[in-house]
């Protein structure tokens, strides 16, 4: 992990082209991982995960009220300069090839849905694995390893990338809860209902972040069961 932690690292210093060549000849358009496609993703919760844990649709009231924390709270997510962002990057696709020499022991699959955005986002998807245990350790040893070489690199604003590391681990863990609850009910798969209680500690550990406080109020009031 910490060799993975050194990839983005890496990867944060490189220019991203918008439209690799996917094939001779052709063209692949990344678009922006922005507000409007990360507040569809948070609307999952109250969509599916509300649903499923009090058996009652949400309330247009807790919609647009956790639609408007969301804004606030992205906003400080902002990327200053964007990279590849695989948004999948955790441990079913990362491999470790010993063979190799430096980052290239780290192998990378299931880019296919890559998009141009932060780059704590891919930080904070292996750092709180929804199907592996991270422990609070674990993570913070894989956040010290990324952010010492960022600052060996050029400037690097640590509290303002810490910031977005729990807005963004927040939105993602918050999006999975509703993934899973969408694959349980819809698609009849209930073997996913056993990672919700790691996504449920990973998405109160980002709640801790001072900037997150009214999210979390919103947590505690709408879906009390999260801390219990």
């Amino acid at each position: 992990l910490g060799e993975a932690a050194a990839v983005l690292a890496h990867m944060a210093t490189q220019e991203w082209p918008r439209q690799p060549e996917a094939a001779p000849g052709v063209y692949h358009t990344l678009h922006d991982y922005d507000e409007q496609a990360q507040l569809i993703e948070v609307d999952l919760l109250p969509s599916w995960y509300i649903p499923f844990t009090k058996n009652l649709e949400a309330t247009t009231e807790q919609r647009e009220s956790f639609a408007a924390i969301w804004s606030e709270l992205l906003a400080l997510a902002r990327p200053k300069t964007q990279q590849w962002t695989i948004r999948d990057f955790h441990s079913p696709n990362l491999l470790w090839i010993p063979e190799r020499v430096g980052l290239k022991r780290v192998g990378i699959i299931d880019s296919q849905d890559a998009l141009m955005g932060h780059p704590a986002y891919d930080l904070v998807s292996m750092a709180q694995d929804a199907r592996v245990d991270i422990s609070v350790s674990l993570e913070d040893y894989i956040i010290q390893q990324y952010v010492a070489l960022r600052q060996r690199q050029s400037a690097f604003d640590v509290d303002d990338f810490m910031t977005a590391y729990a807005v963004l681990g927040a939105q993602r863990n918050t999006k999975i809860l509703g993934i899973f609850a969408r694959l349980n009910k819809r698609d009849g798969k209930p073997q996913y209902l056993k990672h919700m209680p790691r996504v449920k500690d990973y998405l109160i550990r980002n709640l801790r972040h001072t900037a997150l406080q009214p999210l979390k109020q919103w947590f505690l009031t709408h879906t009390p069961d999260l801390f219990s």
